[in-house]
C-alpha cells in the first residue's frame, strides 16, 4: 500500500509542475505580445519550444504514473479478492445459503431383552456417515452443534457425549449444510441409506430444506507445527 500512496503523490506533484508549467507558457506568450518590439523573435520562439518539450514530457510521466498507479491498485484488489476465497475455502468464515439442517436424536423406542443397549443411541460413526453422505450429495460446507467441518476436523465418542473439533456437545445433533436442498435430502432419504438404517433402531432423523442455512466460521487452530511443504514448494 505504501507504494500506491508513494505513486499518487508522484501524481500529484506531476501535475503542480505541469500546471506550472502550463502557466509560464501562457505568461512567455503574453511577454511576446506585451515587449514583441523590444525583444528578438527568436529568443521568446526558442524559449516557447523548450517550454513546450518540457510540457509534452511531464504530461508523459503523469501518463505512465496514472496507468502504473491504476495497475497498481487493480492487483492489490486481486490479491485481496484471492485471499478472501482461500479464506471461505479454509472455512475461516461464515457462510450462509440454501441447504438442510437435519436433526439428530436418540431412540425413543424400549430397548429389547438381550439388545445392544448401545444400538439405541447415536455414535461418531452415525455422525460421520450422515456428514459423509451429505458432502457426496455436493453440500459446499457443513457445521455440526455449531462446529464447522474442515478438513481437520474430528468426529469421535468422548464418553456419552461426541466431540467435534475437540469441543464435547450432547444430543441432539443439529447439522448445517449448504448446497441444492432436495438433493441433499434425497440423499439421506434414499432406499437403504443413512435414515433407512438408523429408523431401524428408533434412531430419530428430521431433515428440514432452508433457503438461507447459516454455518458458522471454523474457531479452532489453523497452523501446522510439525508439517511444511515438501520439497521447498513453497517459498
Amino acid at each position: 500500500m505504501n507504494r500506491f500512496k508513494k505513486g499518487h503523490i508522484s501524481v500529484a506533484v506531476v501535475c503542480a509542475v505541469l500546471g506550472f508549467m502550463i502557466s509560464l507558457q501562457f505568461r512567455i506568450s503574453m511577454e511576446q505580445k506585451a515587449s514583441l518590439p523590444y525583444q528578438r523573435l527568436e529568443e521568446l520562439s526558442s524559449r516557447l519550444l523548450d517550454v513546450e518539450r518540457e510540457r509534452d514530457k511531464l504530461q508523459e510521466k503523469l501518463s505512465a504514473l496514472e496507468e502504473a498507479a491504476e495497475k497498481g491498485e487493480a492487483n492489490s484488489l486481486s490479491d485481496q479478492k484471492a485471499s478472501e476465497i482461500l479464506r471461505q475455502r479454509a472455512g475461516l468464515v461464515a457462510m450462509e445459503g440454501p441447504g438442510v439442517i437435519v436433526l439428530i436424536d436418540d431412540s425413543r423406542l424400549k430397548s429389547k431383552a438381550g439388545d445392544n443397549q448401545n444400538l439405541y443411541i447415536i455414535h461418531d460413526d452415525d455422525l460421520l456417515r450422515v456428514v459423509n453422505e451429505l458432502r457426496a450429495a455436493g453440500a459446499e460446507v457443513i457445521s455440526i452443534n455449531g462446529q464447522r467441518i474442515i478438513a481437520t476436523s474430528e468426529i469421535r465418542c468422548a464418553g456419552p457425549t461426541l466431540s467435534v473439533n475437540n469441543v464435547r456437545s450432547a444430543p441432539p445433533y443439529e447439522i448445517h449444510a449448504i448446497g441444492d436442498a432436495a438433493t441433499l435430502e434425497n440423499a439421506l432419504k434414499m432406499r437403504g441409506g443413512v435414515m433407512e438404517t438408523l429408523a431401524v433402531w428408533g434412531i430419530q432423523l428430521e431433515i428440514q430444506a432452508s433457503e438461507n442455512v447459516e454455518v458458522p466460521a471454523y474457531k479452532g487452530t489453523t497452523q501446522y507445527q510439525y508439517a511444511k511443504p515438501a520439497g521447498g514448494g513453497a517459498s
